[in-house]
């Protein structure tokens, strides 16, 4: 046999062992097994445009309305209820008092119906604190693994935001204050002018009060317009990071740096096509309801006054019915707002898109328990 003819270029086979090691006649390998491809998510782990900026909010309410929606819904009837429950029971039993006061003590009734009235409606406002706080932790969580492509059901979700939930009430107790103390602080002020300057410049200190309360109002204006951007993200920090509130305000800050005007056009957008959408909603419903009321009793409250009050009872309950679901929309789709911001931020600024990538490809492969949470940041993770 030649060289050429010789296996190996000519070197004898013993040399490589027996005939039976040949490639050839070893089996071909198993073929991997087939694993589904993973779920797309919320959004593309990638940085985002400004329409899908814009477009990711309302999908978050399409893609898991069960958990989105009643959540909001829930949150905000039960908030309604104890409002009226709590503050009409109050001040009906309050009120009621000054008809039977003697006329020496009706001023002092009165005054502690209103003060009674206004301690009642801390209930409610600690109420509202709270729901608010929860329903901002439930949509944060839905967007940010939403984003990884799971679909939650909502007592996971409420769970999850369960966990973040002190720190978010503090967040949104500790805003209510500042808002509170600033627009008070505008009006004492115009008030002080107008009370104290009309000993001295007589009737022109009210022109002078009327012109600082314009000012201070456009002052507040602006400042809690840039204010509110630059701490928008501080919900989705509080859940997402697991930061106290003053950690989450200055990483708020940092984040927003060089993305003010892209932060607030996005979240200013999104308001603006909510509220119009409701007129376009509520107007209709509202004119037609004042219609009917006026074509069936033109004079007003006429022998028949039972059938003027179920039609006007009938006629705001639903105008509070469609208030209550549009109000449960908009809260999902602006609290989503907030959250898909801060994950495109994070994105741009700190390769967030990565991470979740690697998260996503290890969970495919079923390693995902060797994975650090994706949004925490690299200290967190190596701590």
């Amino acid at each position: 046999m030649s060289d050429s003819q010789t296996p190996y270029g000519g070197i004898p086979q013993a040399a490589f062992g027996p005939p039976s090691a040949d490639y050839r006649q070893l089996p071909p390998p198993a073929p991997a097994a087939w694993a589904p491809p993973p779920r797309p998510g919320l959004l593309p782990l990638r940085p985002l445009s400004f329409g899908t900026l814009l477009g990711a909010p309302f999908q978050v309410l399409r893609r898991n309305p069960a958990a989105t929606f009643g959540s909001a819904l829930i949150t905000q009837l039960v908030t309604s209820i104890v409002s009226v429950v709590v503050i009409g029971g109050v001040g009906f039993l309050a009120f009621g008092r000054i008809d039977s006061a003697l006329p020496e003590d009706r001023d002092a009734v009165t005054a502690g119906a209103w003060a009674t009235v206004i301690l009642a409606s801390l209930i409610p406002l600690a109420l509202s604190i709270l729901g608010s706080a929860l329903l901002q932790g439930v949509l944060v969580v839905e967007v940010a693994r939403g984003t990884l492509g799971e679909k939650n059901r909502m007592g996971v979700l409420w769970k999850a935001a369960g966990r973040r939930l002190w720190p978010l009430v503090a967040w949104f107790a500790v805003l209510l204050g500042l808002i509170v103390i600033a627009v008070g602080a505008v009006i004492g002020l115009a008030v002080l002018i107008g009370v104290v300057g009309s000993t001295a410049i007589g009737d022109a200190a009210i022109g002078v009060a009327i012109g600082v309360g314009v000012l201070g109002a456009l002052a507040l204006t602006a400042s809690g317009i840039w204010l509110g951007t630059k701490t928008a993200l501080v919900p989705s920090i509080i859940v997402l990071e697991r930061r106290g509130m003053l950690s989450s305000i200055r990483r708020s800050w940092g984040l927003t740096k060089n993305s003010f005007w892209k932060t607030f056009g996005v979240l200013a957008l999104i308001g603006v096509i909510l509220y119009a959408a409701t007129q376009i909603i509520t107007t209709p419903v509202s004119f037609i309801g004042g219609l009917v009321t006026s074509f069936l009793f033109p004079t007003g409250a006429s022998a028949d006054s039972a059938s003027f009050v179920a039609v006007f009872v009938v006629t705001y309950a639903l105008t509070l019915v469609i208030s209550l679901v549009l109000g449960s929309i908009a809260a999902v789709v602006q609290s989503s707002a907030v959250a898909v911001v801060y994950i495109d931020l994070r994105m741009r600024r700190e390769g967030l898109d990565l991470d979740l990538m690697r998260y996503v490809e290890a969970r495919h492969a079923g390693g995902a328990h060797a994975v650090p949470d994706p949004y925490l940041v690299s200290s967190q993770r190596n701590g």
